[in-house]
């Protein structure tokens, strides 16, 4: 499989010199309108808009220093794409922030006046969308979504701009964060890995949750009576999900902390998983929240340059056994051109 001159330019606008996709994640909306909610005691419809785009602003200032990347929406976050370090490439959403909940299936919308055509003209290297998927659910739904990625590949070649597609497994039935869905997560995982790896969606690289629950992982803090799967088993999930991708792959941290994101990392590199990366955003810049609602921007620089710059960095020593974008699509690297 071979890319086109332009979606390589943008690959390699996101990754770093060895061809690891290193990248910062703040596109949220509504879960960072949330979080504030939760941090202010408001209802999260009264979070002003502002709130957003000046904390996206500062984690782009104070931590893209640290990333190959930053991932931003066009809705709050084209101001903190200014602010990002010139070395960081930019990936933009392109889809509304989560879903209508009076329809069943969580189906994907994209931004109504937004084209990834113009999303390359606001300055984006590489679009991205997130969407909610369970092999699980009914065929309809998933034909509904198997279409709606199909035709963001589509618009994403004509513009020669590389897709991002970010899967957020679940199960219509079950609490994703139950020991019931961590059985089943390995499993759900791989098969979706399987299904957007196909030629006819035109995903150039796939960002996917991790394929076992971290908090279910046999450890010295849980009893084996609770664990869903030994040390042994986590690797092996993380090995199947990794020979189920022939496309690039980098993982999302899904909200977790610090810790438990980069302990995930370090079964990813024991089991050999061939990730290219991570996009990372939660884990390393949520705590920071609280700090900016509290006390205020100044605290929060102060946060990011001390906390957030360890929390990224962190991240970023477990990069060490990711592998390069370009080895699975046969692109050249930056030292052949």
């Amino acid at each position: 499989m071979s890319l086109s001159l332009g979606k390589q330019n943008g690959l390699r606008a996101l990754a770093d010199e060895r061809g690891v996709i290193a990248a910062l994640a703040i596109d949220q909306r509504s879960a960072l309108r949330k979080l504030f909610a939760k941090a202010s005691g408001r209802d999260a419809n009264e979070v002003p808009a502002e709130w957003l785009v000046q904390f996206k602003e500062k984690v782009s200032h104070f931590l893209t220093p640290y990333a190959s990347a930053i991932l931003l929406d066009p809705e709050y976050g084209l101001p903190a794409a200014s602010r990002r370090s010139k070395n960081a490439g930019l990936l933009l959403a392109y889809e509304q922030s989560g879903y209508d909940k009076s329809v069943p299936g969580r189906l994907p919308r994209l931004l109504n006046n937004f084209t990834a055509g113009g999303l390359k003209t606001s300055g984006a290297d590489a679009v991205k969308v997130l969407l909610y998927y369970s092999p699980f659910s009914n065929a309809v739904v998933n034909a509904h979504k198997q279409a709606w990625v199909t035709r963001v590949g589509r618009e994403c070649r004509e513009a020669d701009l590389p897709f991002f597609l970010e899967i957020v497994n679940y199960h219509d039935q079950m609490d994703e964060k139950s020991a019931e869905f961590a059985r089943m997560k390995p499993g759900v995982v791989t098969r979706s890995i399987e299904e957007f790896c196909k030629a006819s969606y035109a995903v150039d690289v796939l960002k996917v949750g991790v394929p076992v629950n971290m908090n279910f992982v046999e450890s010295a803090d849980l009893p084996n009576s609770q664990a869903v799967y030994s040390r042994s088993e986590a690797r092996s999930h993380f090995k199947r999900a990794s020979q189920a991708a022939s496309l690039p792959f980098i993982y999302l941290s899904e909200g977790v902390a610090n810790q438990t994101f980069t302990e995930a990392l370090t079964l990813a590199a024991e089991a050999g998983s061939d990730f290219s990366g991570v996009l990372c955003g939660r884990a390393i810049w949520q705590d920071g929240v609280p700090v900016f609602v509290r006390w205020g921007a100044a605290a929060l620089d102060d946060w990011l340059q001390e906390h957030g710059a360890r929390n990224i960095q962190n991240v970023n020593v477990h990069l060490s056994a990711a592998r390069p974008w370009f080895e699975r699509i046969g692109a050249a690297s930056r030292a052949q051109e």
